[in-house]
């Protein structure tokens, strides 16, 4: 297994990974599906970065070691709309952008320009708890330096895309962890790049929901013939990782339905659920999101969720945990 370093990782077959220890808040992992040279071949990207800076610094490594860069790049496929998956989308001017529909229309609600104010706030004394913990997590992150860049091209289910005569086959699994997530499966080379639908040594958090995709989509994964399974977020796995997730997710299922039939409150349940083996993942607090997503697919609740508050609740866990 590769160590979890951060910078380019070679992935065998012409894929490569690019790594952002620690995996926390923002530290995504891109990846690049190479095929010849500039000259012959052709190269698509798996996702951006949160930032500008980051982004360029990732290209130019790519561009070092393969040849394809900012401008030779012709493909970027955005796994889902969290901008730490999406943000450098504008520094490659040449590509197609492609994402799935559920995806294109969630990156219209969050912008750059909102994360950016909301940080700016947070930073200022402003938005009580919420404003605090969004700050401080966010803290090395430059969203002003960023230019909003949708999709050009859209899908719903599945395409396939041709990288220089190697099939690569987007499958949208999502809403799970986001309305619109997808897989980037290259069958020749056993490899999967699985955007947030995996979070190693982290917690994930679902934003969107249903459950029952999520574990679907882990399903999914654990049942594809490959090797190489490429995370959102952490170090290369294999498919006991992806069990580990799918366990976690199942876990909290049944502690929050447990506390909901109870009439305990979403925010209760939170702070009571044990999370046992789970306990050493990084961003524990995330509990707060995904016992409150449970909570509205239990009752029924269709409403989006109300993200202020819900950073709110997690820097509560957070600062009482700390």
């Amino acid at each position: 297994m590769t160590a979890y370093q951060r910078g380019l990782h070679e992935i065998g077959d012409g894929l490569f990974a690019w790594l952002q220890p620690d995996g926390g808040w923002g530290w995504s992992n891109a990846g690049l599906i190479a095929h010849g040279t500039p000259g012959d071949g052709a190269a698509a990207l798996v996702d951006t970065l949160f930032d500008t800076a980051l982004t360029a610094e990732m290209l130019a490594g790519m561009e070092r070691a393969t040849g394809f860069g900012a401008a030779t790049i012709g493909q970027v496929v955005n796994t889902h709309a969290n901008g730490d998956h999406t943000h450098g989308n504008h520094l490659l001017e040449n590509a197609e952008i492609i994402a799935s529909q559920a995806s294109a229309r969630e990156m219209e609600a969050f912008s750059p320009a909102l994360l950016a104010q909301m940080k700016a706030a947070g930073a200022a004394g402003q938005m009580g708890v919420a404003g605090r913990y969004f700050a401080e997590i966010f803290a090395p992150f430059d969203f002003a330096g960023v230019v909003e860049c949708p999709p050009t091209r859209t899908f719903c289910g599945h395409t396939t895309l041709d990288v220089a005569g190697r099939a690569v086959d987007l499958i949208e699994v999502g809403p799970a962890h986001t309305a619109g997530d997808v897989l980037v499966h290259v069958p020749l080379a056993k490899a999967v790049f699985t955007g947030d639908i995996l979070f190693i040594e982290g917690t994930p958090i679902m934003w969107a929901g249903p459950v029952s995709n999520w574990v679907a989509a882990c399903e999914r994964i654990i049942g594809m013939d490959v090797d190489v399974i490429v995370p959102g977020h952490g170090p290369l796995t294999d498919k006991a990782g992806v069990r580990e997730v799918a366990d976690y997710l199942a876990y909290i299922t049944i502690e929050a339905r447990t506390r909901f039939d109870a009439g305990l409150s979403a925010e209760g349940a939170a702070r009571d659920i044990g999370l046992g083996r789970y306990a050493s993942w990084k961003d524990a607090e995330r509990i707060a999101v995904n016992v409150d997503t449970l909570y509205r697919e239990f009752s029924g609740d269709t409403a989006p969720p109300d993200v202020t508050r819900l950073f709110g609740l997690m820097g509560q866990l957070y600062y009482d945990r700390r």
